[in-house]
């Protein structure tokens, strides 16, 4: 298994990152926090995917990101391209939030992910997500669903909520989240 590889950038391709590691070129599909590394030197986290016909390397910024592209590919019709989707829209810790509090639309939000896909997401991964008792109240998807019902997407919603006092009530929240907007 290839875990870790760290060299220089050499190219960017349809395909993914190429990593030059002592001569070696690596071509790799990365998540774009994981491609954005671009200064000298960088150190990515890989996971190797093994096919009958073919290796595929897969690389993340951090071992966050890989650990729970891992734990999707042990959901049952989540491969490894769907699987890097997920962990490239949004921080580890964002999904596992998402897992815990059974956000499926959250899921469903991400392109090539349907309605069966995401509910089988949250199913077999609410059990094994760590720290259940650390994430966000209820109250988040409340005030997000009233953003989405004005017009936002999930992921836009979720990213103007990030910016705001969740100490506020749900309607605190959301006209606080529309006048950052503004």
């Amino acid at each position: 298994m290839i875990a870790r590889l760290r060299g220089a950038p050499v190219a960017r391709t349809a395909e993914g990152l190429v990593l030059d590691v002592n001569g070696v070129g690596y071509l790799v599909q990365a998540t774009p926090t994981a491609a954005a590394k671009t200064e000298g030197e960088i150190t990515i986290e890989t996971y190797l995917h093994v096919r009958e016909d073919a290796l595929q390397l897969y690389g993340f910024a951090d071992a966050a990101e890989r650990e729970l592209f891992v734990q999707l590919l042990g959901v049952n019709g989540v491969g490894p391209k769907v699987a890097l989707a997920i962990v490239s829209g949004s921080r580890p810790a964002e999904l596992r939030r998402a897992i815990v509090r059974e956000d499926v639309a959250r899921f469903q939000a991400i392109p090539g992910i349907g309605k069966k896909t995401a509910e089988r997401i949250v199913l077999e991964l609410k059990s094994t997500v760590a720290n259940a008792g650390a994430f966000a109240p209820e109250a988040d998807l409340t005030a997000r669903d009233a953003l989405v019902e004005l017009g936002y997407t999930v992921l836009d919603a979720e990213r103007a909520l990030a910016e705001v006092d969740a100490d506020l009530s749900v309607e605190e929240q959301v006209r606080a989240a529309l006048k950052r907007a503004a």
